[in-house]
């Protein structure tokens, strides 16, 4: 019999007053796979991902994470044990301006009652996490000596740092030139190799969306329009599908 998915939308309905996000979403993401969702301006991709961390909630349908359907947990709790389990890199950098890079990157480690909390086994991480993204020494810098890309991945150590079993990253090569983006995806790709971890990417670059995917996944009129291996994307006559694929060799 096949695992049962890590993570489960079953028939999730979202609306904001008078705009419709999702009519019927279901995606399901098995244990150790990249799933890339796309989808136009507005079609809910970041929704989807606040509302797996309980930042957004449905309207209606289920969200199930590992057999725990998320709908129906206490709001601070049973949540924030969920969210222990989940790191998410999100569209801006949002590292603290007033902390140093090895702050930034320690910060979940210090918040996280049940994680590392001797001095020294924080700042091994740091160390460790930091070489994984290529920023070895750089743990007294401070945010506004480090370019865009650097930003980006400080904050990619930061989430990564506590150990997740579970990655989002949202919009993670907006902002970037293409030799910054194309760094970017390949660290996705290597963190993936290195840590197993299932990864949840939301992008519109599809650059990205084929270099990381096992699974990509298109939103479109409130549900999954297309979802399969990035081949099948490439192979698709849909007239849709190659609006994303222009300029994409």
């Amino acid at each position: 019999m096949d695992e049962a998915p890590l993570i489960r939308f079953s028939g999730v309905k979202k609306r904001f007053g008078p705009k419709v996000v999702f009519v019927s979403l279901d995606l399901e993401v098995r244990r150790g796979e990249c799933v890339t969702v796309i989808g136009g301006s507005g079609t809910g991709k970041s929704v989807m991902l606040r509302m797996l961390i309980g930042l957004e909630h449905p309207d209606e349908g289920s969200i199930e994470f590992d057999g725990i359907d998320l709908t129906g947990l206490d709001r601070s709790h049973d949540l924030a044990k969920v969210r222990g389990r989940i790191g998410m890199l999100f569209q801006g950098s949002a590292l603290f301006d007033s902390m140093t890079v090895a702050e930034n990157v320690s910060y979940g480690l210090r918040e996280n009652p049940h994680g590392k909390t001797r001095v020294q086994d924080i700042n091994r991480r740091v160390g460790v996490v930091l070489g994984m993204v290529g920023l070895e020494g750089t743990q007294k810098l401070m945010p506004a000596e480090l370019s865009g890309g650097m930003k980006k991945r400080v904050s990619l150590a930061r989430t990564i740092a506590p150990e997740p079993d579970v990655l989002l990253y949202d919009e993670p090569t907006t902002g970037l030139d293409p030799p910054n983006a194309a760094r970017i995806a390949e660290l996705i790709v290597h963190i993936n190799r290195e840590t197993r971890s299932t990864s949840i990417v939301v992008t519109h670059d599809m650059h990205t969306a084929f270099a990381v995917s096992d699974r990509i996944a298109l939103l479109r009129d409130g549900r999954i329009a297309m979802q399969g291996p990035p081949e099948e994307f490439r192979r698709s006559n849909d007239p849709y599908v190659h609006s994303f694929l222009e300029g994409v060799t």
